[in-house]
């Protein structure tokens, strides 16, 4: 199944294996982290291509998840897994509240300072558990820049392409 990017959002990664019968751990960026197995059909990166997947049987496994994906039945076939993004078409996603965002929404937009400073483009974001980050990338420099709304990001412009934040350019 081919699918535009920007009509993916990505949910997480296979990580590892699980036992000898095809089970494979799950990294989650969903919150709470269970929720990835809310999704069905999973678009899986499997060897370069999007494919199609369907979830079996899932579980928490101690302080992670695991998961049996359908036609992967051993321990060899389920290897080849590893490292494959798992992602479900926009169309499956609720509808972002009002101040809430997909990171995937906020990747590629430009962020400027309250006084015009372009710092760069959000490349990637980090999870910290107090609180998001936005990994900016300029021309001089990546900075970190805390997605605290009110506090640090006054205005987030999606339409616009537009990231406002109230930070000092030589941070």
């Amino acid at each position: 199944m081919a699918a535009q990017q920007q009509d993916r959002i990505t949910l997480g990664k296979v990580v590892g294996l699980h036992g000898v019968s095809g089970w494979v751990k799950v990294f989650s960026h969903t919150d709470p982290k269970e929720n990835i197995f809310t999704y069905k059909p999973w678009l899986v990166k499997f060897k370069g291509e999007w494919r199609e997947m369907l979830v079996t049987a899932h579980r928490i496994q101690g302080k992670g998840l695991v998961t049996k994906i359908e036609s992967f039945n051993d321990r060899d076939a389920a290897r080849e897994l590893i490292g494959s993004e798992i992602a479900v078409l926009r169309s499956q996603m609720p509808k972002a509240g009002q101040g809430e965002y997909y990171w995937a929404d906020l990747v590629g937009l430009e962020v400027v300072t309250t006084d015009g400073v372009s710092l760069g483009r959000v490349d990637h974001l980090i999870a910290t558990g107090a609180n998001d980050v936005l990994a900016v990338k300029g021309e001089d420099r990546q900075r970190l820049v805390p997605f605290v709304t009110g506090l640090y990001v006054t205005e987030v412009d999606l339409d616009g392409g537009l990231i406002r934040v109230d930070w000092d350019p030589e941070f």
